[in-house]
């Protein structure tokens, strides 16, 4: 499942994330591919060792972690160490799949935090590839785009400007894509149900259906 979630940072978060990398040293992202990635990778990367960097992966973690639409959609119970990518003019990234192990942890979702604004840089779209087709995400700065390890993608050449973005990747409770589907739609239901009814029998009987089946499901 592919999911676009708004303003996971405020203004405020955004002025001191891009304050931070100003001041960041930038390093070619080749370093952090694999070898068939490196082929097709032309980008910059913070180079990891900066203090100040930790600071804003820590806020940007808690952000992430602390929205309630990613929770329900990722089911998150590790992150791994954020990624910050710079694309200037003629810069790209071209079409490949993350490595399976991020850091020593597996990786069941990954996700674009887009830093900069669509008006500060043209193409730089980041294409999800799937059996149903591509589609090109160029999101506000504060918004993520998460989906599945195991798609393709890539990012298109970058014309003007400079594009800025956190990239991470989610171990899940709920290894499987289709089961955190079937979670997030049932959870999502009852939460509307709760709404417009309240506690009601529907919405207990569906609670317990998403509580077994996580039970069934999860891998703690």
């Amino acid at each position: 499942m592919q999911i676009v979630i708004s303003d996971i940072l405020s203004a405020e978060d955004i002025a001191t994330v891009c304050a931070t990398l100003e001041q960041a040293r930038f390093v070619d992202g080749r370093t952090t591919a694999g070898f068939s990635a490196s082929l097709v990778k032309n980008n910059r990367q913070a180079a990891g060792g900066d203090r100040k960097l930790d600071t804003i992966r820590k806020l940007i973690a808690a952000r992430i972690l602390g929205n309630e639409l990613f929770q329900i959609a990722v089911r998150p119970k590790l992150l791994s160490p954020l990624l910050f990518s710079r694309y200037d003019k003629a810069m790209h990234y071209g079409s490949h799949v993350d490595d399976a192990l991020m850091n020593g942890m597996r990786a069941d979702v990954s996700f674009t935090l887009f830093l900069s604004g669509p008006d500060e840089y043209d193409g730089g779209e980041l294409v999800i590839e799937s059996p149903a087709g591509e589609d090109a995400v160029k999101l506000n700065a504060g918004s993520l785009v998460a989906y599945p390890s195991t798609a393709l993608h890539r990012v298109n050449d970058v014309t003007r400007g400079s594009r800025l973005a956190a990239v991470g990747w989610a171990r899940s409770f709920i290894r499987d894509p289709a089961q955190r589907e079937l979670l997030f739609d049932l959870d999502t239901a009852r939460r509307e149900i709760f709404a417009r009814d309240g506690k009601s029998k529907a919405f207990d009987l569906i609670s317990k259906s998403l509580s077994n089946l996580m039970r069934m499901w999860a891998e703690d």
